[in-house]
This record gives C-alpha cells, structure tokens and sequence, in this order.
C-alpha cells in the first residue's frame, strides 16, 4: 500500500484506470444486453474522461472519506491488514460509485430530461454490485500485486545502488 504522497498518486491512476475499464465495459455490456469482442476496444471511448474523474475524486474528496468511513468500520489498531484492505475498499466503492454514476449519467447517457434523477439512481443501482466485485475479487488484487512489484523493484534498484 502507499507509505507516502507520490505513491498515493500512483496507486490511484493505476486503481482508477483498471476500475474504470471495468465499469465502462460493464456498462456497455448492460446497454447492449451481451459481451462481445468489441466492447472490450469500445471502451476507450469513455476510459480517458472516466478516468480523470475518477482520479480527481479520489485525490480530492473520496479518498480521506473513505479513510474515515473505513476506520468507523474497523479499528485500525486492532483489525488485520486484510480488514482494513477490505474496509478501505467497501468504503471507496460505497462513496465513489453514485459520483461516478453521475458523471456517466450526464456525460454518456440520454438524461438531458426531467428523468435525470431517476437515471443516476438506476445507474448508481446497477453498477454497485458490479463495482464491488470487481474492486474486491478484480481490480483490487491486481492493482495491489502490480504495484507492491513495482516497489520490490524499485527497493530492489536502490539497494543495488548503494552497494556499488
């Protein structure tokens, strides 16, 4: 995990990169009614706007949210480092998705109407379990392995530096 403010950046445009591939196809997936070799490619279309979002939310509002909901969860002078992986990730999930929702609302979506309200809330309700198990089972072993190698390795490089 993060130990500082650099890799707290990092952390985040990796996370919300693969978070956001994921819900983008997953919600075209539920606009089309089936997965097709195409989607995976399509959505490149939302990915970059999504994915700055995502990370100026993170950064700016939900991250230290989530740090809080998560340690009214759990104690973090008793709970394991798996319970407060697991609390910091229901609790970014739990904030991020209906702000999410809403910028796929009004950005991709039909919902210049007075049904806008009810089309953030049906998105925000669709995309919650997905954005879970995808966080939980998905995107967050994945982003958690490549970015411990990616500080193994650099450890690694700087170790073997000053051993010149």
């Amino acid at each position: 995990m993060p130990k500082n403010k650099f890799q707290d950046v990092v952390f985040t445009i990796i996370m919300a990169s693969v978070m956001v591939y994921g819900m983008v196809a997953y919600n075209i997936v539920l606009n089309t009614g089936s997965l097709e070799n195409w989607v995976f490619g399509a959505v490149f279309h939302e990915w970059p706007i999504m994915v700055l979002i995502a990370i100026a939310l993170e950064l700016v509002f939900v991250g230290r949210l989530a740090m809080k909901v998560a340690f009214r969860l759990v104690n973090p002078r008793e709970a394991g480092q798996t319970q407060i992986m697991l609390a910091i990730s229901a609790a970014s999930v739990w904030i991020m998705c209906p702000c999410m929702s809403f910028f796929a609302t009004l950005l991709f979506k039909d919902s210049h109407n007075a049904n806008f309200v009810a089309i953030w809330v049906q998105t925000t309700m669709l995309n919650y379990p997905a954005a879970f198990l995808w966080q939980l089972a998905a995107a967050g072993p994945l982003v958690r392995t490549v970015f411990g190698a990616g500080l193994r390795c650099i450890k690694k490089k700087q170790n073997a530096e000053t051993h010149c």
